[in-house]
C-alpha cells in the first residue's frame, strides 16, 4: 500500500476526498477490530495473548494486522522483551489514549441506544 505523505494542504485533511491522508487514517482506525483493541487496552498494558482473550472472536491474524496498523499510525506502542519465548506488550500512546476517549463515547452511545436499535431492527426485519 502506498501511503500519501501529508503536505499540509487542506486536501490531505479532507475526509470527503478519496485521495486524502485523513481518509486513509480514518479507514484504518474506524474498523471494529481496531476500536475493540483500543477499548480493551484502555489504560493498561497487555500481552498479545491477553488482548486476544479480551477481544472475543478476533483471529490471531486479524489481531496481528490491526496491532501493526495501530503501531504504524502511532496509536499503540509495542515493547519486546528479550526472553525465550519473547514477551511482547502493547500500550496505547498519548494519541491512542485520546482516540480511546472517542471510542468510549461510541461505546456509551451504543449502550444508550441499544434498546432503540434492537426494536428498530425487529420492526424492519418483520
Amino acid at each position: 500500500m502506498v501511503t500519501k505523505q501529508f503536505t499540509g494542504s487542506s486536501d490531505d485533511a479532507d475526509l470527503r476526498r478519496a485521495d486524502s491522508l485523513a481518509r486513509e487514517i480514518f479507514s484504518d482506525v474506524a474498523n471494529k477490530w481496531a476500536l475493540l483493541i483500543i477499548e480493551a487496552l484502555g489504560e493498561r498494558t497487555l500481552r498479545f495473548s491477553e488482548l486476544r482473550n479480551e477481544v472475543e472472536g478476533i483471529s490471531h491474524k486479524m489481531l496481528t494486522q490491526n496491532l501493526r496498523m495501530l503501531e504504524r499510525n502511532g496509536l499503540v506502542e509495542r515493547k519486546v522483551y528479550p526472553t525465550v519465548p519473547p514477551r511482547v506488550e502493547y500500550t496505547l500512546t498519548r494519541p491512542g489514549q485520546a482516540l480511546r476517549a472517542t471510542v468510549d463515547l461510541i461505546c456509551g452511545w451504543t449502550h444508550q441506544y441499544f434498546g432503540h436499535i434492537e426494536s428498530a431492527r425487529r420492526r424492519f426485519d418483520t
